[in-house]
């Protein structure tokens, strides 16, 4: 639900400071949520798909407004979506079929970091520093690439172990 004022806001140039209020409250609150789940042993496997979900869904939908308002590029977002979308896809088949359960790695935790920094970077200008942004952006799809190259192994490994027994 954030996605919706945060795209709002950025409509809209001088409450960039808003923006900003909005995406540190979200990721505010996201942290906290899996803090305080953790800390209560609350940890469910509903939750391990719903907040990323969340994530996923304010990213590509802050993503999509800059890239139609050539602030970001589409490649980039075109790329992160359908990565997703099929390590998503591949993780739910396995579920479903009792094969595993997809657990996250650290790539794809570094990859989804980068790429909220690279996000964050397209919305407030660092004039200090012009290299950052292009940095952001090759550094993310590499370990958007990385990342997914260990999913598919994973699932790969977890498929012929299933089909083996």
């Amino acid at each position: 639900m954030s996605a919706i004022p945060i795209i709002y806001t950025l409509s809209r140039p001088d409450w960039n400071w808003l923006t900003g209020v909005l995406i540190i409250l979200a990721a505010l609150s996201d942290a906290l949520d899996g803090y305080f789940a953790r800390r209560a042993n609350e940890v469910t496997h509903i939750g391990k798909w719903i907040d990323p979900l969340a994530d996923f869904i304010l990213t590509v939908a802050v993503m999509l407004y800059l890239s139609i308002a050539n602030r970001f590029p589409f490649w980039y977002f075109l790329f992160y979506t359908i990565r997703h979308a099929m390590i998503a896809g591949l993780a739910i088949y396995f579920l479903n079929y009792n094969i595993s359960i997809l657990n996250s790695n650290w790539w794809g935790k570094w990859a989804a970091s980068i790429t909220a920094l690279t996000v964050f970077l397209h919305i407030f200008e660092f004039s200090s520093l012009p290299w950052l942004k292009p940095v952001t952006v090759y550094v993310g799809a590499a370990l958007l690439v990385i990342s997914m190259i260990i999913y598919c192994k994973d699932f790969y490994s977890d498929f012929q172990k299933h089909h083996a027994t």
